[in-house]
C-alpha cells in the first residue's frame, strides 16, 4: 500500500469495473433525453424513419465515465492495464447477471410478493423479474460490445500517441473515445436486436445513428475532465514517478 503506482491501479480499476457493471444494471431504463431537461421531443427523421428522439438506456450516464477512466488508465498503464480490467469487468458482470438469474428463480416470500405503494399494489416478484430479466441476446450484445469497445480504444489511443508523445491529451482521449463509442454503439444493437430480435437492418442503424449522436457530444464535453484528473495524478505520483509510468505504458 507504500506503492502510488499501485494504489492509483487500484482505484482508478475499482472505479472502472464499479462503473461498467453498474451501467449495465441500470441500463434496463430507457430515459426521454428531452423531457429530463423540460424539452419538447425532437421527432427527427432519418433514413425515412419518423419520431426519432433521444430515447437512451439510462446506462449512457455511466459510460462516458468508464471511457474517461479507459484513457486516464491506457495513459499510466498501457494496453495490458486497461485489457486486464476490461476481461476482469467483463467476467464480473456475466457473473452478476447468473446470480441475478438464480434469485429471480428462488420462490418468493408470500409476505413481500405484493407490496403497497402510494401508486397502488405492485406485484414486487413480477417487478423484479421485469427489471432485471434483460434478454440473453442483449446481456450477450452487450458484452462483447463492451469488450470490442474497450480493445477498440486501447487501441486508436496508443496510436494516436505514438504522433502526440505526451502532448494533446485531448486528440488521444477524445479521439480514442470517439471511434470505439461509434463501435460499441452499433455492435450491441445489431446483435441485441438485429440478430436476436429480428429488428430491420435500417432501424437499427438508425437508432444506433441517435445513440452516438450522444455519446459524441458527451465525449467531447468531458474532455476538460481528462485534464483534470490528469494534474491531479501528476501531483499524487510526482513528476519523476508520472514520467515514468507513461513511459513504460508506451513501451508495453
Amino acid at each position: 500500500m507504500k506503492d502510488k503506482s499501485s494504489i492509483l491501479f487500484y482505484i482508478l480499476g475499482s472505479f472502472f469495473i464499479a462503473n461498467a457493471i453498474l451501467a449495465e444494471f441500470i441500463g434496463v431504463k430507457i430515459f426521454s433525453l428531452e423531457s429530463t431537461f423540460g424539452f419538447e421531443p425532437l421527432n427527427l427523421t432519418i433514413l425515412g424513419i419518423e419520431n426519432l428522439s433521444f430515447n437512451l438506456t439510462a446506462g449512457v450516464l455511466l459510460w462516458p465515465v468508464v471511457f474517461v477512466m479507459t484513457d486516464i488508465i491506457n495513459e499510466y498503464f498501457g494496453k495490458k492495464g486497461v485489457r486486464f480490467l476490461s476481461f476482469t469487468a467483463a467476467i464480473l458482470i456475466a457473473y452478476a447477471f447468473l446470480m441475478v438469474y438464480f434469485s429471480m428463480n428462488l420462490v418468493p416470500a408470500g409476505f413481500w410478493v405484493e407490496r403497497l405503494t402510494s401508486s397502488g399494489k405492485v406485484n414486487m416478484h413480477l417487478a423484479f423479474n421485469a427489471i432485471f430479466g434483460q434478454g440473453l441476446w442483449i446481456i450477450i450484445g452487450s458484452l462483447i460490445a463492451f469488450l470490442v469497445g474497450q480493445l477498440v480504444d486501447v487501441t486508436v489511443f496508443h496510436y494516436f500517441k505514438s504522433f502526440t508523445g505526451s502532448s494533446k491529451i485531448w486528440l488521444r482521449a477524445t479521439g480514442s473515445t470517439l471511434v470505439s463509442q461509434l463501435v460499441d454503439s452499433f455492435v450491441v444493437l445489431f446483435i441485441a436486436f438485429y440478430i436476436g430480435a429480428g429488428w430491420d437492418l435500417k432501424l437499427v442503424l438508425v437508432i444506433g445513428l441517435v445513440n452516438y449522436i450522444y455519446k459524441f457530444l458527451i465525449a467531447v464535453l468531458v474532455t476538460p475532465l481528462l485534464y483534470l484528473l490528469h494534474s491531479l495524478i501528476d501531483k499524487y505520483l510526482g513528476k519523476e514517478l508520472s514520467e515514468n509510468l507513461q513511459a513504460e505504458a508506451m513501451m508495453n
